[in-house]
């Protein structure tokens, strides 16, 4: 089975897992069971009718923006064990807004490259908006503003916002300017995403972010083969984060997709667990 179509079926799979509740679509109701309290790796709306897990880039804001700040050891320590389990694998195998993103691009639209400048945009996102803001941005409670759920995240408006809009008539009458803007941002990375590869990863995702920190220690790693390597580039002419596996395995952006792999003709390149960041033979 070629390597793009197993990871579509786990992604899709990892997509049905963590929004089974397709009914809900319908109705515009809120699954609010004990399994809320637990996070999914990717980026996946809370107010997802189909959701049934909750998000943890939401989970690091609601508990950071609680009146009476408490540090969110459950979430913190739940993104630090995936991600030096998978590294940004998560992006790559386990996101549904990744997926949506995928599917976008195959929209027949001419693609652009990113510059490169503007990949280290989500770690600003990240500091700022995930956060200091909730916890410097208070009202008289106490209480902190989950600034970027509030402000940015396409997948919030994509999976929640416009479901729940659409089966809520109560909502529609408190529609203004900041669902405006939220639904802009949504526009504006979906047309990114159109003409280059996962445009929303690259510039404005806080969880790839972390991921990305946590990418060069993780134990699902590619490795190379220092003396198959012949440096032909055909690796990073087929990796569409514009990475270049051979010379920086580790790299931040890279997302493990294997394509570099598949690529490789000299079969230098290889996926697996391992404590070793490069291998020799």
């Amino acid at each position: 089975m070629r390597q793009s179509i197993r990871r579509k079926l786990i992604q899709t799979l990892a997509l049905f897992l963590a929004d089974p509740k397709l009914g809900n679509f319908l109705s515009g109701r809120l699954y609010k069971g004990e399994w809320k309290s637990l996070c999914v790796p990717g980026l996946n709306c809370y107010s997802c009718p189909a959701a049934v897990f909750s998000c943890p880039i939401g989970a690091l804001q609601a508990v950071t923006a609680s009146a009476g700040f408490r540090f969110s050891y459950y979430v913190t320590g739940f993104l630090m064990a995936v991600g030096v389990l998978w590294g940004r694998a998560v992006c790559g195998y386990l996101c549904p807004f990744g997926l949506f993103q995928e599917l976008l691009h195959r929209v027949p639209l001419p693609k652009k490259k990113l510059w490169p400048p503007l990949v280290y945009v989500k770690y600003v996102i990240l500091a700022v908006f995930v956060m200091l803001l909730p916890l410097l941005w208070t009202d008289y409670s106490g209480a902190g503003l989950p600034a970027f759920c509030e402000f940015i995240c396409p997948a919030g408006t994509l999976e929640g916002g416009l479901p729940l809009l659409a089966t809520r008539p109560e909502f529609r009458q408190a529609l203004g300017k900041l669902f405006a803007w939220k639904f802009l941002v949504l526009l504006l990375v979906c047309l990114g995403s159109m003409m280059n590869y996962r445009f929303f990863c690259k510039l404005l995702c806080p969880l790839g972010a972390i991921y990305g920190l946590l990418n060069r220690i993780s134990l699902y790693r590619l490795q190379v083969s220092r003396s198959a390597c012949v440096s032909c580039g055909k690796c990073q002419s087929a990796c569409p984060m514009g990475v270049n596996p051979a010379r920086n395995p580790g790299a931040a952006e890279c997302i493990r997709c294997g394509e570099c792999v598949v690529a490789c003709p000299q079969q230098a390149l290889l996926l697996r667990f391992s404590t070793d960041s490069m291998k020799h033979s």
